[in-house]
């Protein structure tokens, strides 16, 4: 009998934990000498590779007949109906660089449907989570969105590219607007962990483009169980393999993405 969303949600959560100790005890003699470069400023460790293993070991025991679209590559099977959406690592060079942002993101695909998202941060010891219909959670207690609507009052996070850079010139003019208007913006170099602020309401709004699936799953459910907005730039569903998102409270959603469309025409 295949278990609950909420069934499969606590279990995922407590696989995020047992990953984030690994790393948290790997961080502390970490060897730079096995950095990998997998391109232009795109770093992988064994601490990524040997946690995402360790993710889909213990999600196949859960879950036999899933398949996995994992950031490393370490599994490739695909299945008929659950698929699992994997960053064992999000935050890679945060983690190198003994930056203390960084997070293990397990998203869940039933169908085509993303029904489960857990974000465990490391470093704070937090772990988000929401399952479909079950609300958002965070290490137990009930999150939601923020709700201020006047962008004046908000504050926003977004990721800079660093490999792609074909609409630097029209993101830059966004974040220069985003700059002059809100009280602030972040970048932590975890989108993850970016969305699960987002819906805790310490962020009111995220974008950034270039992202991929692995990045934005887990923290979408969360998001919308939270009672927030997720979208790509053009306000469809198609963030989870469009490469790009906006996540938000509802209420700046429609600004956020009118101003993006201004920039991009």
């Amino acid at each position: 009998m295949t278990p609950t969303y909420k069934e499969l949600c606590e279990f995922t959560c407590e696989i995020a934990r047992s990953t984030g100790q690994f790393m948290a005890e790997e961080r502390k003699s970490f060897d730079a000498s096995k950095i990998e470069n997998k391109g232009l400023h795109d770093l992988v460790s064994y601490v990524d590779k040997e946690s995402e293993q360790r993710i889909i070991a213990a999600l196949q025991v859960l879950l036999p007949e899933s398949g996995f679209i994992a950031e490393e590559g370490t599994n490739d099977k695909r299945g008929e109906r659950f698929n699992w959406v994997i960053d064992p690592l999000d935050g890679t060079t945060n983690f190198i660089q003994g930056v203390p942002i960084y997070a293990v993101s397990i998203g869940l695909l039933d169908g085509e449907e993303l029904v489960l998202g857990v974000v465990y941060e490391v470093g704070r010891d937090e772990c988000f989570y929401a399952w479909k219909d079950g609300g958002a959670y965070l290490n137990g207690e009930p999150i939601h969105v923020s709700d201020r609507n006047d962008i004046h009052d908000t504050l926003l996070a977004t990721g800079f590219p660093y490999n792609d850079f074909s609409k630097m010139g029209t993101y830059m003019q966004f974040l220069e607007w985003t700059m002059k208007n809100a009280r602030g913006v972040r970048r932590l170099g975890s989108a993850a962990t970016d969305m699960a602020y987002v819906a805790c309401g310490r962020f009111d709004a995220f974008w950034e483009y270039d992202l991929k699936p692995w990045d934005v799953a887990a923290g979408a459910v969360i998001v919308k169980e939270a009672g927030g907005t997720v979208t790509d730039y053009k306000g469809d569903d198609n963030y989870l393999f469009g490469r790009e998102i906006v996540a938000g409270n509802g209420l700046l959603n429609e600004l956020i993405l009118a101003k993006i469309k201004e920039y991009n025409s």
